[in-house]
Order: C-alpha cells, then structure tokens, then sequence
C-alpha cells in the first residue's frame, strides 16, 4: 500500500491580493496573476487543475473553466514579510517567519568585514565612487543583490575553479552571522574567472551595489547554490523532522536549493516537463514518502511580465499534472499551492502579494473545502500529520477536514 504526500508548488501562481497587502505591498492590492493571465486569454483551458477546483480557489468561473462541486480546495494567505520565494518555502515547511531587516550592503558593510577579519580571513574593500563591496580570500565578492527586492538580500558569489563551494560557504555563514536581511545568497560556477564578476558589477538607485549574477557566467556551469535564511531553523522544518522518523522527503526543482533536506534527496531543475517528469520517477521509485517540487518557470513567465509566456508554462505544467493524477493512489495526497504571486500585469517584474490555491485531490473524498488558511504553513503541518509524526512550530493542519 502506499502512502505519498505530494506538493506541487507553480510558483508565483497567485489568486488575488491578501487582505493586508495594501498595508505590506502597497499597490499589489489589484494584484491578480491568474485573473490578469485570463484577462488576457480569457480562452484559457487547463483541463487537469480545472478538475482539481482551480476556479472554486479563484472564486468565479471563466469563459472555458468552470467551478468543479466535487473538488477539495482552498486558499491560503502569506505570512511571510512581503513576498518572497524562498521564505514562502519556508513558510510552506512550517517555519514560523520573522520580518526580516532591510538595508543596503553598505549600511553593513563596516560589521561585515569587521566579522570576516576576526575571523582569519583576508577582506579587501572594493570602491566604487561612493559605493562599495567586500572581496575575501582573493575571490569572494560580498555585496548587495540586484534581482530581488533591493536591500532584501546579500549575494556572496565566487568562481569555484579557483576556491571551494564549502569554503564560499563558511564565509557566507560567517556574513549571515552578524546581518538581518531576509537572505544570504551564496552561489558560484566553474568556468569564469574574477574578470566574470567584475565585468557583471552593476548599481542601482546609487545605493546598490553587486555582481549581476545573470552575467557573472555562474550559471553556465558547475553552479552551486546554497540561501540562508533569516531566523530559519531547519530542526523544526517538515523535511528535518520527517528524516527523523525515516520518512523518505525528495523535493525537486528550486524547492531543492532553498531548503533544507539533509537526509532526503533533493534534485535541482529549472524546465518545467523535466520537473514534473522527475515528480512522476520520484513516485514510482518511492511508495512511501514526501515529495515536493518547485515549478518555478511560472515565477520566471512573471518576472519577465509575460502573460504569453505565463499561459505557456501553465499548460505544460497542467498536462504534467494530468499524468500525476493517474499516477497516484487513493491512499496518496497530492497538493498544487503557490508560493505567492507574480502578477505579469501589475506594472512591475517584482513579485505580489497574493493569497495562493490549495488544490487537494485525496483518494475518494469530494466537495471538501479547507478555507482560507492564515499561513502557508498550513501545508507543512498537514504533511506531518499525515505521516503521523511531531508537528513543525509553525501551521494548524487540514487533514482533520477529511476524516
């Protein structure tokens, strides 16, 4: 018999703006991703998540999707500072979120490198004009990142042909040490060089200043990644604590890089068909366990604020998700959520604050509806109970409403 808790996150698949959004992100009040994408394509047919109650989530049907009565659904609200990917995922495992600080790197950079000295470690300061970065060891650069929310994240990036991804990393637990930002970005290739990085320095708002990781040629090959989050505690994270009591956990896809998983496996992917189809080989080859996969090509679609591309994307992801469902058993739970919104319409490429679906499909239970959920944690929670092991410190579970 098997027993399998499934989560497929389409990241950045909001369902309209939280009740607080107004007050946190000021303009996301309109936000609306799935409801822009079908302003746009009000044609839009996703035949398999229509089925698992996309539209009862949404709240209203649309020219070719209708609500579904037999449906278990719902929605859950962030309670997460903002909205942010990797601390919606760890929200999503049952971490308790603290708001985090927000300052450019040059608000910092002074503690920074004075911690980075008293540890051992060589620290040259970089001068731009009035801006400024660290250099350690010769080859990790310390700076602000550019792609997320400015004065949310620092990246700590390096080529790794000429120094170790372990040691990049120790540096990098010695910056999130003594700062308060909501993530700590450590990541390198092999193949480029300090040329790379230096040629990717870019600023912003004459306040930021960073390598461009797009262009610092870190992706092209032998990419490592590893965030640390603020007041993130992986011993009380689903993951960690179904490892405890050897419930086999594999996430798969960003989902991989942002979260803890030390005794599961964790596979990283970016292509959504490749996602999806290492979703179905993870279920055939484990008849027991946790698996949880990060689509994170609908977050790129609203990034780039492309409701064609976002549409694209939904499609193959739907049809996936057709396959999953025959795959599965009636003693599994299979779960499609989001991590927040990205609304490709708002006005900008940042993400919205969104309340995400809950889609539930569990075996042969019909019309049950879990509410709106306080906290993506929620989930985490509800994994738990599932497995029937100690609960994370965050998330009242749902699995009551279907006993």
């Amino acid at each position: 018999m098997s027993k399998r808790f499934i989560v497929i996150v389409l990241d950045g698949f909001g369902m309209g703006a939280t009740d607080d959004a107004h007050l946190v992100r000021p303009g996301d009040e309109k936000a609306s991703t799935l409801g822009s994408i079908l302003r746009d394509f009000p044609d839009l047919k996703l035949t398999n998540l229509e089925k698992l109650g996309l539209m009862n989530s949404f709240g209203s049907d649309s020219l070719k999707m209708k609500k579904n009565p037999l449906a278990n659904y719902g929605k859950a609200s962030l309670m997460h500072f903002g909205a942010d990917t990797f601390m919606g995922h760890q929200e999503i495992m049952g971490t308790l979120p603290k708001k985090p600080s927000e300052h450019p790197f040059q608000e910092k950079l002074q503690v920074v490198y004075d911690h980075l000295k008293e540890a051992g470690h060589k620290v040259d300061v970089i001068q731009r004009g009035k801006l400024a970065y660290l250099l350690v060891d010769d080859y990790v650069t310390v700076a602000d990142n550019l792609e997320a929310d400015l004065g949310m994240c620092y990246n700590v990036t390096a080529p790794l042909d000429f120094i170790s991804f372990e040691k990049e990393v120790e540096i990098a637990k010695k910056v999130r040490e003594v700062v308060t930002v909501g993530r700590v970005i450590v990541f390198g290739g092999t193949g480029n060089t300090m040329d790379d990085l230096w040629n990717a320095e870019e600023t912003k708002q004459d306040k930021y200043i960073g390598i461009a990781s797009s262009k610092s040629k870190s992706y092209e090959q032998g990419y490592q990644c590893l965030h640390l989050g603020y007041g993130i505690d992986p011993n009380v994270q689903a993951p960690t604590i179904l490892g405890r009591h050897d419930v086999p956990c594999t996430l798969i896809g960003k989902v991989a890089d942002i979260v803890t998983n030390d005794k599961g496996k964790s596979i990283s992917c970016v292509d959504t068909y490749e996602c999806l189809q290492l979703t179905s080989k993870a279920i055939k080859e484990n008849e027991y366990g946790f698996i949880c996969t990060n689509v994170q090509e609908t977050d790129l679609a609203g990034h780039s604020q492309s409701s064609a591309r976002y549409k694209e994307i939904l499609e193959i992801a739907d049809e996936s998700i057709g396959r999953i469902v025959n795959e599965i058993s009636n003693d599994d739970v299979l779960l499609i959520m989001a991590d927040h919104g990205n609304d490709p319409d708002i006005g900008h490429s940042k993400h919205t604050r969104e309340n995400v679906p809950l889609l539930i499909k569990y075996g042969n239970h019909h019309s049950v509806c879990v509410g709106l959920r306080k906290t993506l944690s929620d989930v985490g929670a509800s994994v738990c109970d599932f497995f029937g092991v100690e609960a994370p410190e965050n998330g009242t579970s749902f699995m009551d409403k279907f006993r």
